[in-house]
């Protein structure tokens, strides 16, 4: 599939790196994979080496009863081990046991090894791909020496696999670490079918450039090893660039930069990055106290102790001053989703919203992930349930909705994951304010006939529906795509009532 979709070239700046055989449309499939190896991620608490739930890692938590490392009871249950069969083989020949933890939340060193390892049997059950695809990928081994994890993982990990699990005739020290290097410098993040967190090597999605505008979305597979298809989000023209991203895209540039800079070993200068106003979204911007209607932004977004400057007064002031006064903002928030799932989480939201309103721009990060939780919030719990919310109320989601969608439009252009959430979030209330109008007397809303939004709701659902179906249809994505094509149908139905 690749040849016909995709080449690789190569540069100084970014290695080897993917641009369209041809032209491409959006939603087009570039290709699939499995993945080489799939476990773990990095400081998970204690979770099953089969399906990635939380287990408890203590003294009485579930065990695989061949090698004594965790497993939750069903996967003990079930027998058949697909993913911990290898390791498990390892830990029951050396005989080295899982040592109960005392805190089942807290980070498990013990399972760092887990992935690693995997990659390493990887290897050796499959060496013609090894060479192929993984022999070439970069492991950023010179800059991983000078960073302080290196001498954390030639404790936990590869002291541990050479020497306790008798491995060290098998794997060399530098092909370990060479192994912990591609993991850190090229995983993708996964969720199983639960929606746990994974992480995987996918050596043909790697190849393609970094970009904090990607052109390139991927939906990953768990009910189907772990497959993964990567699609074009737009159109694409011939010799175009590929893009993916390595990082999430609604973050502000400076916290994006910091995860490339320790995880990935690069700088990115994408047009968004270099850009203080982040596109023209101002996704990281302050309001000035000091003028009426002046934005701070960075004077270098690259750097973050460049300073901050007001475009209308000329006002300055530190990056550590902003940096500082955003992770106040974002401890705050984080506490908010401590909170139970009723009203006054809700109203907590909305509050801590409007108390930062003249401080930050109303397009800010900060900002956009409030509107995520409100959006989520509204509609579904007690006291404000969709079918209770008053049309001000149902209003407002509409607008929280469409300003992500807003942002949306510039940072993953085109057909994403994202934006199909959010649509599917914007259906309802649109056709809420449809009817509530209609049975007013009103037939117009917005100079709309009822027919004609219920039209529009529809075109959304349609939308949202074309992205989900790409998604595993176990995944609670692949649910929802189900779920609105069945509301589509409903809403058709409808909507032929009313000629």
């Amino acid at each position: 599939m690749g040849d016909s979709t995709y080449k690789v070239l190569e540069c100084p700046e970014l290695g080897r790196y993917g641009v369209a055989a041809r032209d491409l449309k959006a939603g087009d499939l570039l290709f699939e994979e499995t993945p080489f190896a799939i476990g773990p991620k990095l400081d998970s608490p204690p979770l099953c080496l089969e399906c990635c739930c939380p287990v408890d890692g203590g003294e009485c938590g579930p065990r695989c009863p061949r090698c004594g490392w965790p497993l939750c009871e069903d996967c003990i249950g079930d027998g058949a081990l697909t993913y911990h069969r290898g390791e498990c083989e390892v830990f029951s020949t050396s005989g080295v046991r899982f040592r109960p933890v005392e805190d089942s939340t807290a980070g498990c060193v013990q399972l760092d090894c887990i992935t690693p390892l995997r990659v390493l049997l990887a290897k050796e059950a499959d060496e013609a791909r090894w060479n192929r695809e993984i022999e070439p990928m970069e492991y950023h081994d010179a800059e991983r020496r000078e960073g302080a994890n290196w001498k954390v993982d030639e404790n936990n990990i590869v002291a541990f696999l050479c020497g306790p699990c008798k491995l060290g005739k098998r794997f060399s020290v530098e092909l370990v670490q060479r192994a912990i290097g591609l993991l850190d410098v090229n995983a993708f993040e996964g969720r199983t079918s639960s929606g746990y967190s994974c992480r995987g090597l996918y050596p043909q999605l790697a190849i393609m450039a970094h970009n904090c505008v990607p052109n390139v979305v991927h939906s990953i597979h768990p009910s189907d090893g772990f497959r993964m298809e990567a699609r074009v989000a737009v159109d694409v023209k011939e010799g175009e660039k590929l893009y993916t991203t390595y990082t999430y895209t609604l973050t502000g540039t400076i916290a994006r930069q910091s995860i490339l800079k320790l995880s990935k070993f690069f700088t990115c200068r994408c047009d968004r990055c270099l850009d203080p106003t982040e596109l023209g979204t101002h996704f990281s911007t302050l309001l000035c106290s000091k003028c009426s209607g002046g934005f701070i932004t960075s004077v270098d977004p690259l750097d973050e102790n460049a300073e901050w400057k007001c475009a209308q007064c000329g006002f300055k002031t530190s990056g550590a001053a902003v940096q500082k006064a955003v992770l106040t903002i974002h401890n705050e928030i984080d506490e908010l989703a401590c909170l139970e799932y009723e009203a006054s989480r809700l109203e907590a939201y909305e509050t801590v919203y409007k108390k930062y309103r003249s401080v930050l721009h109303p397009q800010h990060f900060i900002n956009t992930s409030i509107r995520h939780s409100l959006i989520e919030l509204y509609g579904r719990i007690p006291g404000y349930e969709m079918a209770e919310l008053p049309d001000i109320l149902l209003e407002r989601k509409v607008e929280l909705c469409r300003s992500i969608l807003r942002v949306l439009d510039v940072f993953e252009p085109g057909k994403s994951r994202a934006r199909a959430m959010i649509l599917y979030e914007l259906h309802a209330p649109l056709i809420m304010l449809a009817q509530s109008a209609f049975a007013r007397g009103e037939d117009k809303l917005d100079g709309k006939s009822l027919k004609q939004q219920l039209i529009e709701a529809a075109q959304i659902l349609e939308e949202c529906g074309a992205i989900l179906e790409w998604e595993d249809p176990t995944t609670p994505e692949g649910i929802l795509a189900n779920v609105a094509k069945q509301s589509l149908a409903q809403l058709r139905q409808s909507i032929e009532t009313l000629d």
